[in-house]
């Protein structure tokens, strides 16, 4: 059966990405990565490998090796395809909000200078997937996870302690994604050699999280983990106030803290998410606030997550642009990231109307 907070959480990514994404809006003040070490991405790349495993490990058993694969195989050429459309469509947006808006540079904030000074190697680039510019290196990664479940489907349903071993041991052993995976810039944002074991702790999870069942009534666990998220939260906070938190946090402590990197998923992020993440799920349970107005709407953006997703790409150089023609006042931030989303709900709502099927003629 469906959990129906699994697309609750993942419709909050979504909206969560897509403010965090928008250049000094004032909404973004409420997402994850202003109250820990973690963000909406790691909530997202967990959740894709829970939604992946759910998809794909009964069709294993049901249907055989083959047919997953030709499945996940498909998937993985639909993101490929929306990457590629996604590319374009943002390029056009991007350099049309160039036009109109005189005090900023939005080719050179999204590093698209590239495109103009050699279009013909950066259309190559973009084909193999090594020119991304910014807000489109999350599907590059989750073409390569996708492909990457292909290879070890097996290992998942009937090894999960081999498949967990492995993802870990190549966390620990490779960072760093050698070479420059990016035309005149560096590898990839989000290393897929790092970021492959939430993918797959989501997955594991998804199958075979009935086995930390007992974990979940341990109440000195509780309490400690969120005493843990309590200072994450204060540390996070800190950052706001450099002065105070120097004050507060010994040198030591932060010569072992920092860089806390999003690229190769640092220890310190994928830790916090995984202890939110638990007290999340012990904490709240599913039950009937999920089919209230708030909660219904994060499930239809869950459940089209990838329209979504692409569409709000597409939305936060227009989001950008009529914030900074209206000024970038409290007023232009809230109606550009709650008009944002709502035009995101509308098109998950006709997404998920398009994908009904049709009703049975009636016969005579």
């Amino acid at each position: 059966m469906r959990d129906p907070r699994v697309d609750v959480w993942r419709g909050l990514a979504l909206v969560f990405i897509f403010w965090d994404h928008i250049p000094g809006n004032r909404l973004g003040e409420l997402t994850l990565r202003n109250i820990g070490l973690s963000d909406a991405a790691e909530l997202f790349v967990f959740l894709a490998g829970f939604g992946a495993a759910k998809a794909w490990g009964p069709l294993l058993l049901r249907q055989g090796y083959a047919a997953a694969c030709r499945r996940i195989l498909k998937r993985a050429a639909t993101l490929y395809v929306a990457h590629i459309f996604l590319m374009v469509l943002l390029l056009a947006v991007v350099f049309v909000a160039n036009a109109h808006v005189e005090t900023r540079d939005f080719i050179t904030e999204m590093h698209l200078e590239p495109f103009l000074t050699s279009p013909d190697r950066v259309l190559v680039d973009a084909v193999l997937l090594r020119f991304r510019p910014v807000l489109l290196d999350p599907l590059p990664l989750y073409i390569v996870l996708v492909l990457a479940m292909g290879a070890v489907l097996p290992l998942l349903v009937h090894r999960p302690l081999l498949l967990l071993s492995g993802s870990v041991a190549l966390y620990a052993l490779w960072p760093d994604l050698p070479g420059q995976a990016r035309f005149g810039g560096p590898g990839w944002f989000f290393n897929p050699l790092a970021w492959q074991v939430l993918f797959f702790l989501g997955a594991l999870v998804a199958l075979h999280g009935h086995r930390l069942a007992r974990l979940t009534g341990s109440r000195p666990a509780q309490v400690v983990v969120a005493g843990i998220l309590v200072l994450a939260a204060a540390l996070a906070l800190s950052w706001r106030v450099p002065d105070l938190h120097d004050r507060v946090v010994p040198q030591a402590v932060a010569q072992w803290l920092y860089p806390i990197d999003k690229t190769n998923l640092d220890v310190l992020r994928l830790g916090h998410f995984l202890l939110l993440a638990w007290l999340a799920s012990v904490l709240i349970p599913a039950g009937r606030w999920t089919d209230c107005g708030p909660a219904r709407l994060l499930r239809l953006l869950g459940r089209q997550s990838l329209p979504v997703f692409c569409a709000g790409v597409v939305l936060v150089p227009v989001a950008d642009a009529l914030a900074t023609l209206a000024g970038s006042t409290l007023a232009a931030d809230l109606l550009v990231g709650a008009g944002g989303v709502l035009v995101l709900a509308a098109l998950a709502l006709l997404v998920d109307w398009l994908s009904r099927p049709l009703p049975e003629p009636r016969t005579a």
